[in-house]
């Protein structure tokens, strides 16, 4: 640690001048005044080093001492991070309420895991062995659903000298010794620091080749991600973006999720660790805090520490994509980190871009979003991992013109723009489909034609095609009415409505429609485009488009997303041959009544 004496010099909110030696290097963590307020060093020339306080400054005086930890901001990971939930720089909220009370007190220093608590450790090396960077020396159960795996550090290799018997240990207890060439010898325990702002080195990247399942309709039949890519949900107020973050916390089928929570209201993270604790994963029916972790901040708490979250919650996030694990980041939202930047900006005088934002704006959310993909990990092993970011945009009264989803979308591959009319309408999840795109259709071509058949991607299509046309045919409706159109555009309103309303229409609140599976959402979008099908072979036949909107399957499909999951397959089938036979009964009697 270095021991150069540093003082206050200025103090402006959460931005402190300090003056003494010249041992102070960018990123630098600090300890601040005499309470010890954590503090990174952001800027430094000749005469003042400024550094940014991730704590409130109320108290400081110029004269207090400042002293250098001699290595930049960090954080310890390790096993005990899943199930708990962290404050924007790692200390864990549960050991701050029970030092401080339910507010963050200042200047506490708690370790972010269990210092005392003990893991069932299985010894993967031996006496001898070589070990390089990324090499698997030790694993334990962090919970019923993932096994934490001890990797070497990046920058660390060696012949094993020591290594510890199987039992149980703490994250701090050495576990395996490694001597290097040199005859240095590097402790290696079940936990690791690493600074938040520096990438975890990857072996190679891989292209995208899966998508993400997250069993909202709209989202993997029309606008899919693919696992390591990145997506924004960008809206208004009210549009729902938190919901649907929140939905996609839940279902997704990666096997870690990382909800980080930037500048949100507090109720709404209460919110989702009430949800979280209470909801089974879908897949393993354990408790979905098993494979969760939760960072907040929120919008109450020191805004400095709010710019930190977003790298502290990737950070974790690459932390178990390097074990081998899909992981995915749901972030809502950047846009309050976006302002965090702004005011730490301003504060550091520093010249305004547009709108009073910094001009790196563009460059820091780059730096957050090129950390996702999929990746091969470091070390002997074939191991390969990705990490998804999804993020949420906020631009003030949804206008996006704005600097912060502008410089998104130039990021992104995947938007999903929500729309408040929608919202309003009770339309969830209100992602405007005619304003949303992902440009990972191409790369998951293989995926679909091999799980779901060609015919999924062309089903995709003819929906689009219809949703696209409805928009059209609305302006003309609102001229002459709706009577005057053609059977066949009439036709195609009632099959864009059944397609909005059957399909994309999802409600989290019905345990039986919160999620659906790739293999429902196939079968249930045929079904809808079978009726549009059928029905335009109908009115060629010169059969009356009322008729064929009255026939019954037509309100079975409607109530189709509500059929029990195990009798789906069964019922879909039925009402594909019922729908065919009456249809046909109703071309037979041509413009009969």
């Amino acid at each position: 640690m270095n021991q150069t004496h540093y003082t206050i010099h200025g103090i402006n909110g959460p931005v402190v001048k300090v003056t003494g030696g010249k041992g102070l290097a960018m990123m630098d963590m600090v300890s601040v005044g005499e309470e010890g307020l954590i503090g990174e060093v952001v800027s430094v020339d000749r005469s003042a080093t400024t550094v940014q306080v991730y704590e409130d400054t109320a108290g400081l005086k110029p004269g207090q001492p400042v002293v250098s930890q001699g290595a930049p901001m960090s954080i310890t990971l390790g096993p005990g991070m899943l199930t708990n939930i962290f404050d924007g720089i790692a200390r864990p909220l549960k050991g701050i309420e029970a030092e401080s009370g339910p507010f963050i007190g200042r200047g506490l220093n708690i370790p972010s895991l269990d210092q005392e608590k003990t893991w069932d450790v299985t010894l993967h090396v031996k006496a001898g062995d070589v070990l390089a960077p990324g090499a698997l020396y030790a694993s334990c159960p962090e919970t019923p659903l993932i096994v934490h795996r001890c990797l070497v550090p990046a920058g660390v290799s060696g012949r094993v000298t020591k290594v510890v018997p199987a039992g149980a240990y703490r994250v701090s207890d050495t576990l395996v010794e490694l001597t290097d060439d040199h005859g240095q010898i590097h402790p290696l325990a079940l936990a690791q620091r690493w600074p938040i702002r520096t990438p975890r080195p990857i072996a190679q990247r891989l292209p995208i080749d899966r998508p993400l399942v997250t069993g909202q309709r709209i989202i993997d039949t029309l606008f899919p991600i693919g696992k390591g890519g990145a997506a924004a949900i960008p809206g208004p107020f009210g549009a729902g973006k938190t919901m649907t973050q929140h939905q996609l916390a839940k279902w997704s089928d990666a096997d870690i999720i990382v909800y980080l929570g930037c500048g949100e209201r507090g109720n709404e993270m209460t919110q989702a660790l009430e949800e979280f604790s209470e909801l089974l994963d879908p897949k393993s029916q354990q408790p979905l805090m098993n494979r969760t972790i939760l960072i907040a901040n929120t919008s109450n708490m020191p805004v400095a520490a709010r710019e930190a979250s977003v790298y502290t919650g990737i950070t974790i996030a690459e932390y178990f994509r390097d074990m081998g694990y899909d992981v995915a980041v749901i972030a809502d939202s950047t846009s309050r980190w976006a302002e965090a930047l702004r005011e730490m900006s301003g504060r550091l005088e520093e010249m305004p871009g547009e709108e009073g934002y910094p001009a790196y704006l563009a460059s820091r959310l780059a730096q957050f979003y090129e950390r996702a993909g999929v990746v091969r990990c470091m070390g002997t092993e074939e191991r390969t991992g990705s990490l998804t970011a999804v993020g949420a945009v906020s631009p003030p009264g949804g206008d996006l013109s704005e600097p912060v989803a502008q410089a998104t979308m130039r990021i992104v591959k995947v938007f999903w723009s929500l729309d408040a009319s929608l919202a309003y309408r009770r339309h969830f999840p209100a992602i405007n489909w005619l304003n949303s795109y992902s440009l990972y259709l191409d790369s998951l071509k293989p995926w679909f034609d091999e799980n779901l058949g060609p015919e999924f991607l062309e089903d995709r299509a003819s929906a689009m095609s219809i949703l696209q046309s409805e928009a059209s045919l609305n302006e003309i409706v609102q001229l002459v009415g709706k009577d005057a159109l053609s059977p066949a555009d009439q036709l195609t309103l009632e099959g864009a409505r059944m397609v909005r309303e059957d399909f994309l229409q999802q409600n989290a609140f019905a345990d039986v429609d919160s999620f659906s599976s790739y293999d429902r959402q196939e079968k249930l979008l045929a079904m809808v485009l079978r009726y549009d099908r059928l029905c335009r072979e109908a009115i060629s036949k010169g059969a009356p488009v009322a008729k064929l909107f009255a026939v019954p399957s037509r309100e079975k499909i409607g109530r189709a997303k509500s059929v029990p999951e195990a009798e789906y397959p069964m019922v879909y089938e039925a009402i594909r041959k019922d729908m065919a036979d009456q249809i046909d009964a109703a071309a037979a009697k041509g413009g009969e009544f």
